[in-house]
């Protein structure tokens, strides 16, 4: 199958797009159908968002130098963390203004779409199919990915059999649901910790629970720089690379979240520490795992992001239901 012949850049523009279509027709789905119509809307918002991630996965490999992988990877993925950071800001601002809670969903889904005609504008698929790219940078891509000439290239179909009995790839899906498990359990409780432990009113709870994702954004950047650094040593491999940073990234957040379950109401300013830096290191899986499935295939990558991620986002609707098991008292939060 000819390597060029799937518009991955369309599948990622059309998933965003009509994505965000729904999120601004978010107030109205609950205003003529209730929750029954909303939740329809959620679950076809995540079946439109699973081909984003594959999409993106499979542009990374046509895209990115073998030596740039890692911190390309990291600049795209972080740019959700950018997105989560800005909308718990000002989503309690735009809640108070004449907007309502509404508000939240028209500005941000008007945002996507107009980054989804952005996209669809200046975007190809792969450096060959570019308008505007330099020959010198398309030369630099291709040389680095292996690509000599221009004569379009064929895979063989999926090997699922090898994908499904291969350890590295049956560690790469473990390791991407831990870590979904922990990103949505923190992501959607953050919330409800800073109202009923730390006492915060809405808009104050709004600013501190973007500043773990904020500090997560600013770390990815160091950690690229620390993977630059260890890359000029001679005797550091990039699987001792990846490794590394995914130690780190899962190792320190699990202690410290460890931690935070001991924390008290009287020791606020300690529990935001904690929270900020449990959420705030796993930015160093960036160059761990979340580039792996590369590593693993350049041609099948998108292929492997899709089998990683859909199981991985089985744990991100299960996180939420299992918090509503263990926490059945809001008043038990603060003991």
């Amino acid at each position: 199958r000819d390597l060029h012949s799937f518009p991955t850049r369309r599948s990622s523009d059309l998933g965003i797009t009509l994505c965000s279509v729904l999120t601004v027709l978010t107030s109205l789905a609950v205003e003529f159908g209730g929750w029954q119509l909303l939740c329809a809307v959620r679950v076809i918002q995540g079946l439109l968002q699973g081909s984003v991630h594959p999409a993106t996965h499979a542009m990374l490999a046509k895209w990115s130098p073998v030596e740039e992988r890692g911190a390309l990877s990291t600049f795209c993925y972080s740019g959700s963390q950018f997105g989560t950071v800005i909308i718990l800001a000002i989503s309690g601002v735009i809640a108070e203004s004449p907007l309502g809670w509404p508000g939240i969903f028209y500005i941000s889904g008007a945002l996507g779409i107009v980054w989804g005609v952005c996209w669809f504008i200046f975007t190809a698929s792969t450096p060959a199919q570019h308008k505007t790219i330099s020959p010198e940078e398309r030369k630099f891509i291709e040389n680095s990915l292996g690509q000599v000439d221009s004569t379009p290239r064929t895979v063989a179909p999926t090997p699922w059999g090898k994908i499904f009995t291969s350890p590295p790839f049956l560690s790469l899906i473990i390791v991407h649901c831990t870590h979904m498990w922990g990103f949505w359990t923190l992501l959607t409780q953050i919330p409800n910790y800073m109202k009923n432990i730390l006492g915060v009113d809405m808009k104050n709870s709004a600013l501190l629970s973007s500043l773990p994702y904020a500090v997560m954004c600013l770390l990815s950047f160091f950690f690229i720089y620390l993977s630059k650094v260890l890359a000029r040593r001679e005797n550091v491999s990039l699987s001792f690379s990846r490794k590394f940073f995914n130690s780190i990234g899962h190792w320190i957040p699990m202690i410290s979240l460890i931690a935070l379950g001991y924390v008290t109401k009287e020791h606020s300013l300690l529990a935001v520490i904690l929270l900020t830096l449990t959420v705030g290191i796993s930015g160093a899986t960036y160059l761990g795992f979340q580039v792996n499935h590369i590593d693993l295939s350049p041609n099948y990558a998108g292929t492997l992001m899709g089998i990683t991620n859909g199981s991985a986002n089985v744990m991100s609707a299960l996180a939420p239901l299992a918090v509503g098991l263990v926490v059945t008292d809001v008043v038990s939060w603060t003991y």
